[in-house]
């Protein structure tokens, strides 16, 4: 995924949604632009403590990214083009690159994506986004996705079940 536009000073806490739902359902990582360091920092932490690989990558050239990035580009836009329409030709990409904007996205992101796609023709958040796109073209992220981390969260059809590594069920 590439966050385009953050607002180190206004956005972090979208940012932090929008990396946590990524990560939560499937994505390796985020390019984030500008790079914001506390946040990636924060990512991280999570990371450690609850298992994966994902990671935040800050850029501070997002063009040579896309020119660079050998797949798919996805931009989530509520402009675009019917999710459940393209899901379909993006699913078999063995790369794909979600682009989510912040305030204004420039119009080159628009001519350079190979799909413009929108989850909704509502406004909606960048999360919301990120999230529906993410289930719809990968599915259930497999249970083992999550490996290494000293916390896991065990089911339970009332109140909060964490459980720190080692602990027996």
């Amino acid at each position: 995924m590439l966050r385009l536009g953050h607002r180190a000073g206004r956005d972090p806490r979208l940012t932090t949604h929008a990396a946590l739902a990524a990560r939560a359902l499937g994505a390796d990582r985020m390019y984030l632009h500008p790079p914001d360091p506390d946040l990636a920092e924060r990512i991280r932490s999570v990371t450690r403590r609850w298992g994966g690989t994902f990671e935040v990558v800050g850029t501070d050239d997002w063009r040579t990214l896309l020119r660079q990035f050998d797949g798919t580009v996805v931009h989530l836009t509520m402009y675009g083009v019917p999710l459940d329409r393209v899901a379909p030709r993006i699913r078999p990409s063995a790369r794909v690159l979600l682009v989510i904007g912040g305030a204004k996205v420039p119009f080159e992101i628009y001519e350079r994506a190979d799909y413009n796609v929108a989850v909704g023709a509502q406004p909606h958040s960048e999360v919301a986004a990120v999230a529906l796109a993410l289930d719809r073209l990968v599915g259930p992220v497999p249970a083992g996705r999550f490996s290494g981390g000293s916390v896991r969260i065990r089911p339970s059809a009332r109140g909060k079940r964490v459980v720190e590594a080692g602990t027996p069920r």
